[in-house]
């Protein structure tokens, strides 16, 4: 048996479908502007919650993610065309599962973080961005919970950098 080929007039025709489903994609902040145009300055996040040292791995996972990104440039030491600025409202932590041979027991907790995030623009200080934002992890229980916690505050910091990120490049400025 020969093995039969596409027709040359098919074989374009699936070309130029799969090609059009590609065309509204484009890299970079979704408002027209190209990326690295405006600035960020990212000012540490005061804390209302119970929980110690939290604003650092937060203020280090949103700088990160914004690097990341690359839709808008970090900077540090002048004043950038977005200033953000927030609050840590909540940390949380709930029960998920219970262990099978102890229903008196937790296996997993979720850990959710809530803060209040502000971006104005510079100068001028309009409100661009003024919205609560929360992210949540799994974490399995060990014997020493507090060490298994400390191991959830990057993780969930990162999550929450991710949300706040998104809603600053996708953000009509």
């Amino acid at each position: 048996m020969r093995p039969t080929s596409l027709p040359l007039p098919l074989l374009a025709a699936t070309l130029l479908t799969l090609l059009q489903g590609c065309a509204g994609y484009r890299l970079g902040p979704t408002d027209g502007s190209a990326a690295g145009e405006r600035s960020v300055e990212i000012r540490p996040f005061s804390d209302n919650t119970a929980e110690p040292r939290l604003i650092e791995p937060v203020a280090a996972a949103l700088r990160k993610q914004v690097q990341r990104d690359g839709s808008l440039r970090l900077v540090t030491g002048e004043p950038g065309d977005i200033l953000v600025t927030g609050t840590l409202l909540h940390y949380v932590r709930n029960p998920l599962t219970l262990r099978p041979d102890d229903l008196f027991s937790t296996r997993d907790y979720e850990v959710r973080l809530t803060a209040r995030v502000v971006a104005t623009e510079q100068p001028g200080g309009r409100v661009r961005l003024d919205r609560e934002f929360s992210a949540r992890i799994p974490v399995r229980s060990t014997a020493d919970l507090a060490s298994a916690e400390r191991q959830a505050a990057p993780l969930v910091a990162e999550e929450l950098a991710r949300q706040v990120t998104s809603a600053l490049v996708d953000g009509t400025w």
